[in-house]
C-alpha cells in the first residue's frame, strides 16, 4: 500500500509540472504576443517613435520570457526532487 502511495505521489508530481510548465510557456506566448501587436499598433500610430517603441518592446518580451523560464525550471526541479 505504501508503494502505490508513492507512486501516485510521483505521478501527481510529474502531472503538475507538466501542466505547469505547458501553461508557463502559452502564458509567454499570449503575453509576447500582444506585446508584439500593442507594438506594432503604436508603431502605425506615431512612426517618428519606432525606435523607443522597438527598444521598449525588446525589453518587455525579454521580461515575459524570463518569467517564462523561471516557471518552467520551476516545474522542471519539482520532477528531479521526487
Amino acid at each position: 500500500m505504501e508503494i502505490l502511495t508513492i507512486l501516485l505521489d510521483a505521478a501527481y508530481a510529474y502531472m503538475g509540472a507538466g501542466i505547469g510548465a505547458g501553461v508557463a510557456a502559452i502564458g509567454a506566448g499570449i503575453g509576447i504576443g500582444k506585446i508584439g501587436g500593442s507594438a506594432l499598433e503604436s508603431m502605425a500610430r506615431q512612426p517618428e517613435a519606432i525606435g523607443d517603441i522597438r527598444a521598449n518592446m525588446i525589453v518587455a518580451a525579454a521580461l515575459v520570457e524570463g518569467a517564462a523560464f523561471f516557471g518552467i525550471i520551476v516545474c522542471l526541479l519539482v520532477v528531479l526532487m521526487k
